[in-house]
């Protein structure tokens, strides 16, 4: 069955960096966007970034220019780079993978970023 595993997440001070993985199986995963999205408390869950199998990104606007997805084709792997990190980015964050743009046919089991201020 397909399983997306979600890490990388932690506490960090703001203006700090993060990078989260999504190990990907079960899929074919160079036929599948890529994406993460994130929830926090009290909030509904949000795209963050997606990419698409043939390399396009996109990013919500909270995060356009700090915030950075990619995929390894190669490892079966997605990654989001994130950078200049600020308190409301605090949430968990969830991988998915699906067809659609943004894709949310498949979820990871999410990891928790913390910002502190």
């Amino acid at each position: 069955q397909v399983q997306l595993v979600d890490s990388g997440g932690g506490l960090v001070q703001a203006g700090g960096s993060l990078r989260l993985s999504c190990a990907a199986s079960g899929l074919t995963f160079s036929m599948n966007a890529m994406g993460w999205y994130r929830e926090a408390p009290g909030n509904e869950r949000e795209v963050v970034a997606y990419i698409t199998r043939g390399g396009n990104t996109n990013y919500a606007d909270s995060v356009k220019g700090r915030f950075t997805i990619s995929r390894d084709n190669a490892k079966n792997t997605a990654y989001l780079q994130m950078s200049s990190l600020k308190p409301e980015d605090t949430a968990v964050y969830y991988c998915s993978a699906g067809f659609t743009t943004p894709p949310a046919r498949y979820w990871g089991q999410g990891t928790q970023v913390t910002v502190s201020s």
